[in-house]
């Protein structure tokens, strides 16, 4: 005589299936699963586009600075008018060229400080940091142009030989007769954040090699 047969919804539970419902693997949440390293990644990105931007910032800012100094040291190109036209007064002076040359210098040098006191505030900075420095450099350049420009000698020339008068030098106005001087300023940041950078940013740790080896 066989023994009777069990029903089939009062089979006895898979010793499979139970384990693996009592031990589930790591969902999308769970630590170590996929979504925490993509977390810190998006949070590092967005700390350098903020640092980025606030050293953009603060570069241009200077620029008032540069254009404050660049009104004091470039030379002045003397002007002088017989009531019917205004000349040169040195016609072989290198005015002009020095006041361009003057810029550059300065914006060479504004360069080279901003991106070496960058640095050491963020050694860490990547790519965001370094276009961050070129574009607030591109920008401290044009506003210091346009505030030497500004507290220069007067730009209406006619206005200021008849003040002058007659054979009288005056002043001709502050120009920057070389735009490309505008791009002395990113370059030398750029340079310089990049050249630091290399010689003593914190280097990340070389990998373990392989157990098996």
């Amino acid at each position: 005589m066989t023994a009777p047969l069990t029903p089939p919804h009062q089979q006895p539970p898979d010793d499979d299936a139970w384990q693996d419902s009592a031990h589930p693997g790591p969902g999308p949440g769970a630590e170590g699963g996929p979504v925490a390293p993509v977390r810190e990644e998006g949070t590092a990105m967005k700390a350098e586009l903020r640092d980025a931007v606030i050293a953009a910032v603060a570069v241009a800012v200077t620029g008032v600075l540069l254009g404050l100094l660049w009104v004091w040291l470039a030379p002045r190109v003397p002007l002088v008018s017989d009531d019917k036209a205004v000349f040169l007064k040195d016609t072989e002076g290198e005015e002009a060229i020095g006041a361009d040359g003057t810029f550059i210098l300065l914006a060479l040098g504004f360069g080279v400080v901003c991106a070496a006191l960058v640095f050491l505030l963020r050694k860490r900075g990547g790519v965001p940091l370094v276009a961050g420095l070129a574009v607030g450099g591109l920008l401290g350049s044009w506003l210091a142009w346009r505030v030497g420009v500004w507290l220069g000698p007067t730009q209406d020339v006619v206005a200021a030989a008849r003040a002058a008068g007659k054979g009288v030098v005056f002043d001709a106005p502050l120009k920057l007769n070389a735009k490309g001087a505008l791009l002395a300023w990113p370059v030398a940041a750029m340079g310089t954040h990049l050249g630091l950078t290399a010689l003593f940013a914190p280097r990340d740790p070389e990998p373990w090699p392989p157990t098996g080896l």
